[in-house]
């Protein structure tokens, strides 16, 4: 009798769609975040294959906060458009609005931590239950810590100290009224895993992952891209180098790297020499302590 055996790869995709059909057998009314970035494009080619022919047993949310590439949007809707799924969209500057909140001010003022406020308004919108993301272990220490399900109170708070031992791929899912899970399939992948898959199963990403001439200003060692969200100085010096983004989230905190990789091979190769990590290279939001992910996640962030 011949056995087959997964190679990593597969052993990934396995249990991504294990924790997938978890989410979706455990609990009554989930959803997946959806921004038009690499992981959350890698769920949802995970998600067509745990679930089609069906359709999703959840809708797509994305929270905009208005500062969004254009590239990761407009691939947003086109995926959305094509493989014929629920999209839900909540924008920042609404909330804004409506609970009157203050913006950051400065040179690169971020709506990262209001976008708190957006998601949890919209789990209480729908009464979602859980929320599936694309948050990865190897991004941020404080990534590292949390479960693949992982417990939100009422408030989305988590706290470190208080999570559920996870053997054998068991999850429980249990929770009170008012709290909901947060659950990531892609926990235990890597940046190259994520390219890795990609390339083997030709998943179609946004050009900006790819290298391409930018605008953009050196700032503290980082190449930030020109736009109107970001306030230009005297001293600024805007010139056009050839980049690509590691990492897709605002414009205003997500960083470009020089690359000449115009292919997968080329990127593969670029991470295989790279030193640091995605979001140690290229997110200046995470620069503002050492805490400052773990911080946000107490208070209600993904």
């Amino acid at each position: 009798m011949s056995q087959h055996h997964l190679d990593y790869l597969e052993q990934l995709e396995s249990e991504a769609i294990h924790i997938m059909r978890e989410v979706a057998g455990q609990f009554e009314r989930p959803a997946l975040l959806f921004s038009g970035g690499k992981d959350s494009i890698t769920l949802v080619h995970l998600a067509l294959k745990a679930f089609r022919p069906g359709k999703f047993p959840f809708p797509l949310v994305h929270i905009d906060t208005g500062h969004n590439f254009p590239e990761a949007l407009d691939f947003r809707d086109k995926l959305v458009a094509e493989i014929g799924e629920n999209l839900v969209v909540r924008k920042v500057e609404d909330t804004i609005k409506q609970k009157h909140l203050t913006e950051q001010k400065g040179k690169f003022a971020s709506r990262n931590g209001l976008q708190t406020y957006t998601l949890l308004d919209i789990i209480e919108e729908f009464k979602f239950d859980a929320l599936i993301g694309g948050a990865r272990r190897d991004e941020e220490k404080a990534r590292a810590k949390e479960r693949i399900f992982s417990v939100r109170d009422e408030f989305g708070g988590w706290n470190p100290k208080l999570q559920r031992p996870e053997l054998w791929n068991i999850y429980n899912g249990k929770i009170h009224k008012g709290e909901n899970v947060r659950a990531f399939p892609i926990s235990n992948w890597t940046e190259l895993d994520i390219w890795n898959y990609i390339k083997r199963e030709q998943i179609e990403l946004p050009s900006i992952y790819f290298a391409h001439e930018r605008e953009v200003i050196e700032y503290q060692g980082q190449l930030v891209s020109v736009s109107q969200h970001i306030k230009l100085d005297d001293t600024d010096v805007v010139t056009k180098k050839r980049v690509r983004y590691r990492t897709v989230g605002d414009m205003t905190c997500t960083a470009a790297v020089k690359s000449n990789a115009e292919d997968i091979d080329g990127i593969i190769r670029e991470i295989l020499a790279a030193r640091t990590s995605e979001r140690g290279e290229t997110r200046i939001d995470d620069r503002v302590s050492e805490a400052a992910m773990e911080d946000r996640k107490k208070g209600g962030y993904f």
